[in-house]
This record gives C-alpha cells, sequence and structure tokens, in this order.
C-alpha cells in the first residue's frame, strides 16, 4: 500500500492521440488492411479494440463522428433485461447480467451500481396473458405484470444475476413500506420490487476509451471518423472524406458492417442489398426539475405504463432522465422526439408521481435513435429480440468477405465484439492471443475502488491543479485524468468565463486529442454539455474560439460551426432554448443563423 505522503507512480492510460485531420489522412495514404470496419458505434469500436489486441492490421470508419448514431441515443443502461426473460431470451439475459456485472468492474469510471424499484399495482395482473405473449411474441391487450409474475421474474433474474452473491437479491414490499421509503409514489400502488442494474454515466466517453485502447494496441489499428463508405469498385470500398470531399478506394480481405440501424443502406451502397434491419426508434428527454429528482430517492423507477411499454424514470448527472418509445422508423428519415412522445413522457410521470407537476420548460435536452434491431414484420416491437447475430456472404466482384452485424446492445458490446472477432480471426486464419474478459477499459484502469484509495490518487495527482479540480477531472475521465492534469499543467490556463467547471487548456486537450472536427462533436459528445442543459451562445462562441487555433479555423469557420450547432440543437437533439444574449429573442436569431448558414458554403456534417 502506498503510504499517503507518498506519490504512487503513474500509469497514465493511452489517450486518441491523433487529430481528426491526421488520422484520416493516415487512412488515405495507406488504404489498405485485413479489415475494414465501417461503422463506428459502440459495437465496431469494442470489434476494433478486440482485433486491434490480436495483433491485426484493422481500420475503423463512420461517416458521421464517432458514437454519433444509435450508440448515441441509449437509455444510459446497461442493464440485464429482467424483461427479456418473459421473451424466452434466457441466453440474452444470463449473457447481459455476465456483462453488467463486469463492467462494474472494468469501467468503473462510467458504469454505476443503480438501485431499481417497480410500483406494482396489482397482484395476479398477466399471469393468464403472460404464457401467451411468450409463446406468441404478441402484445395483444394491454395487461400489466402484477406481484405474482414479477416475482417469479425476480426470482429468476437472481438466479442469473448475483454475481457469486455480490450482487443484492431482489426486495419485495408492501404498499406502506414501499410510501415510507419513496413516498411521492403513486398512493395507488399494492407492492413495490427492487433490484440492482448500472447506470452509464457517459456514454459517449466509454465508447471514446474503448477506442484508446485499440489504438494504443499499435500502428496496426487505425481510425477516422467522417470518412464514408459510399460504394465499391475494382480496387475496393470507395470511401469518402466527409470534410474534403476527397474520395479514394480502400482494399481489405474482410469488411465488417457495424453501421446498425443503417447496415442495410451501407450495403446497398457497397452493392450487397440486404434487408436485415427493422430498427425501431427509441425517444428521450432530460428534465431540469428538482422536485422530481428528489421523488426518485436517486434509484431508477422501471415500470410498465398503462399501454404495456416498459417505461423508465432515473436520475443522472443532477438530471432526470425520462424514456422510452418504441416506434417503428423509416431509416431514411432522421429521428426526432416528436411533441407526442413528450406528451406521453409527461403522462407517464404523473401516472407514477401524480403529485409532481412537470412541464416542458424544464426540458433541457431531448434525443431519439434508432435501436438496431433485425426485421420483425409483424411482430410486436416489444417483443423483437435484442440479441445479436452475424450475416456472412462474399464481398462481391472483389475476393473475400463481408460481415454484417445485426442486432446488439451496449450492455454485451464487450462479448458481442469478442465473438465477431472471434468469426473474423478464424475467416483469417489467425488465433486469438488474448481476452479482453475483464480486462479493464481506458480511465477504469486502476481506478480507486474504495473512498480511502480515491483520496490517495487525489492527493497524489492534486498538486498542479488542486484536490478539487483533480477530484472533478478524475469523475469525468476515470485515470485518463493524468493525461489531462499533465496537459492542463503544462502552460498557463483559466476557466471558461461561461462554463466555470471546464477551463480552457481542457477543451484544448479535448480538441488536439479526440478527432474533434465539429463543435459538435464538443458540445454532444465529448462533453456532457448539451445532455445538462449548460448551453447558452456565448458559450459556444467561446468554445468555438478555444478550439479555431488548435483546428486551424478561421474567424468565418468559427461562426459557421457556432450556426451549425444552434441548428443542430433545435432541429435534433432539441435542447433548452439557448439563454437570450443582450435582449435579442433566441427564436428570431435562430432564424438570421439558419439564413446565414444556408447562405455559407456548407461543412458537410454527420447527416445524423
Amino acid at each position: 500500500m502506498t503510504p499517503s505522503n507518498q506519490k504512487p507512480a503513474r500509469a497514465s492510460a493511452p489517450g486518441i492521440r491523433p487529430g481528426a485531420v491526421a488520422a484520416q489522412a493516415a487512412i488515405a495514404a495507406h488504404p489498405r488492411a485485413s479489415v475494414l470496419i465501417i461503422g463506428a458505434g459502440i459495437n465496431g469500436i469494442a470489434t476494433f479494440r478486440d482485433l486491434a489486441m490480436q495483433g491485426i492490421d484493422v481500420a475503423i470508419v463512420d461517416k458521421g463522428d464517432y458514437v454519433s448514431g444509435a450508440s448515441s441515443a441509449s437509455s444510459h443502461m446497461i442493464h440485464g433485461g429482467v424483461r427479456y426473460l418473459e421473451n424466452g431470451e434466457f441466453r440474452l439475459v444470463k449473457e447481459s447480467v455476465e456483462e453488467r456485472n463486469s463492467l462494474l468492474k472494468i469501467a468503473p469510471h462510467y458504469v454505476k451500481p443503480l438501485k431499481t424499484t417497480i410500483p406494482i399495482y396489482s397482484t395476479f395482473s398477466g399471469v393468464m396473458s403472460a404464457p401467451m405473449r411468450f409463446l406468441t411474441h404478441r402484445q395483444g391487450a394491454a395487461q400489466e405484470r402484477g406481484a405474482l409474475l414479477i416475482k417469479i421474474g425476480m426470482m429468476l433474474y437472481d438466479s442469473f444475476s448475483r454475481d457469486g452473491g455480490t450482487v443484492p437479491r431482489h426486495e419485495f414490499l408492501g404498499r406502506k413500506a414501499s410510501l415510507r421509503l419513496l413516498p411521492r409514489l403513486n398512493p395507488g400502488l399494492k407492492y413495490t420490487a427492487t433490484y440492482f442494474d448500472a447506470s452509464m454515466h457517459d456514454p459517449e466517453r466509454l465508447a471514446l476509451d474503448v477506442l484508446a485502447d485499440g489504438l494504443a494496441a499499435g500502428a496496426h489499428a487505425r481510425s477516422a471518423n467522417y470518412i464514408e463508405a459510399i460504394g465499391m469498385d475494382a480496387a475496393g470500398v470507395r470511401l469518402r472524406n466527409a470534410v474534403t470531399g476527397a474520395e479514394f478506394s480502400f482494399q481489405a480481405d474482410i469488411v465488417v458492417n457495424t453501421s446498425g440501424p443503417w447496415t442495410d443502406l451501407t450495403n446497398t451502397a457497397l452493392g450487397q442489398t440486404s434487408t436485415y434491419m427493422g430498427g425501431t426508434k427509441g425517444s428521450h428527454i432530460v428534465l431540469d426539475n428538482r422536485e422530481l429528482l428528489a421523488a426518485t430517492g436517486g434509484r431508477e423507477i422501471f415500470f410498465e405504463h398503462k399501454d404495456g411499454r416498459i417505461v423508465l424514470i432515473f436520475p443522472l448527472a443532477g438530471r432526470v432522465l425520462v424514456g422510452t418509445t418504441d416506434l417503428e422508423h423509416d431509416m431514411t428519415q432522421p429521428a426526432r422526439c416528436t411533441e407526442a412522445e413528450v406528451d406521453y413522457f409527461f403522462d407517464l410521470v404523473k401516472h407514477v408521481f401524480p403529485d409532481v407537476a412537470v412541464d416542458r420548460s424544464e426540458i433541457v435536452f431531448r434525443f431519439a435513435g434508432v435501436r438496431p434491431l433485425p426485421r420483425h414484420d409483424d411482430e410486436a416491437p416489444g417483443f423483437v429480440s435484442r440479441d445479436y447475430r452475424i450475416e456472412s456472404r462474399p464481398l462481391g466482384a472483389r475476393p473475400g468477405t463481408l460481415l454484417s452485424l445485426v442486432g446488439g446492445k451496449w450492455t454485451t458490446f464487450r462479448a458481442l465484439a469478442e465473438h465477431l472477432s472471434g468469426d473474423i480471426l478464424t475467416l483469417l486464419g489467425r488465433t486469438r492471443v488474448v481476452s479482453t474478459a475483464g480486462l479493464p477499459i481506458g480511465g477504469g484502469r486502476n481506478f480507486p475502488a474504495t473512498d480511502a484509495a480515491r483520496r490517495v490518487w487525489i492527493a497524489a495527482n492534486g498538486d498542479e491543479v488542486g484536490t478539487s479540480r483533480a477530484d472533478q477531472l478524475l469523475t469525468r475521465y476515470g485515470t485518463r485524468a493524468v493525461d489531462v492534469i499533465d496537459f492542463i499543467s503544462a502552460e498557463p490556463d483559466a476557466a471558461l468565463e461561461h462554463h466555470a467547471d471546464y477551463s480552457r487548456r481542457e477543451i484544448e486537450f479535448l480538441a488536439a486529442t479526440e478527432s474533434v472536427v465539429h463543435l459538435t462533436d464538443l458540445v454532444l459528445r465529448r462533453t456532457s454539455m448539451a445532455f445538462r442543459g449548460e448551453l447558452s451562445l456565448a458559450l459556444l462562441e467561446e468554445l468555438a474560439g478555444v478550439l479555431a487555433p488548435v483546428l486551424g479555423w478561421d474567424s468565418a469557420r468559427r461562426v459557421l460551426e457556432v450556426d451549425l450547432t444552434v441548428g443542430l440543437l433545435r432541429g435534433h437533439a432539441r435542447c433548452r432554448p439557448l439563454r437570450r444574449r443582450r435582449g435579442i429573442r433566441f427564436a428570431r436569431l435562430a432564424r438570421d443563423l439558419h439564413e446565414r448558414a444556408r447562405r455559407s458554403a456548407p461543412i458537410s456534417a454527420s447527416g445524423r
């Protein structure tokens, strides 16, 4: 044990070193690899990491930013999927709870235990209809699950998920005891069931850590965002730089399509038309409501709404996340959280916490994404398997193999990647040299597991930035914070004028080492500023000013980046209206910015 007055040796977790321009150039300069992965969501990135650790020459590209598609629209949950038991997906539940328990250990900086409570309003409801749902995978008339059915599910879930006894068993309470613990719950309930799952505090940052691990394996592993697969020619997969428009061909023995709900569209572009996918849209809202936050008691409320949809309310980052819907979606259209869905969310909050008022002025962020589910024809969306499969076919005119990933979920990304990588290794005639099971991810490496260990870490790393700042950075980046601290300390630093929790040097670090291309990459995925509803026009302009010298933006590019970000936040990832500035109404200002952006030469964005 390191004495409290002695600094432990610093074990810096490698960061994402090349900037985006350099990374894109490296892909174009050497357009050849054994494996090309198309789609840098969590499953593509995890497969990239696994292959890189086997020493495979692998490259990964995405038409937008890393983790900017389906993976960015999750419910921020790492869970075993208790409701999958009713679908008979026992293999998936077993794998999910094993991976959940593992992620609590290998990614403790972002994956945290979460007490979850189910309010129950009847005793026997659903007992007769559940077997038919199990056999037919059709919802039928909506009928809530009663205490007996949930009790059976909880007992089965315990048998899968206890991790040698380290995960507590579920707990059933009657009405009086439940309302003593959570007094704002609907007094019409009869019971509550409580068990443990896990929350994922920063999904995008976790994915970036997974990517960083892959890149740290060596020069044989390369990645680039804003590189789109647009076709296939005699020389290989045709790629286009979404920023510059430059095109080139990339040769690979195996092409892996991990573009999630866009899988069929990607295959069509490659001349390999498929109909594998049938994703459904899920939307969420984030509320800044102190009363609702307190009412949750620090736990997720997970329940069945009156329409039979399983929904959730849980505290995250000082806000309350409410979701989700499960609607059919046309992948040629953008996914947006609609006003009808917001009404639905408010209805379900009222159902669970009838005396807690919520309104639209408290929505600080709203988002929607499409689950990468398999084609399901007339099967009810709620019963479509969340499991995954791998489709294989010849690459086409060129020798090689095209693998398409169908399905997959955040919780099982490591196990899925190991499975997919195993198939790839077999095709390449190679053998696995290392397993990722139990291997710490990024800033989870050497993460302090106790309060005492955390105090030691903070004391050891707080000399240059102060203990309070070291604590903040440890929370934000895990043990990768040592890289940030070293960078911050190398030159004079100052807090941002419009967001004192971040500093100029910290933003410069993210821009220089994490492949930031657009201002939206920073506010949506490298930080949680948008998610928390912390943005203002003044802050966007300040951030663009910090990014400009690092990314080589001139004044016109700075203005355009702010304009594009405002447009995206209003039109796609709906955020609380950016604060008024100098008395100008935001709606009018946004129209002016949109018109200015329309007249300007466009910079190609992700298309999300």
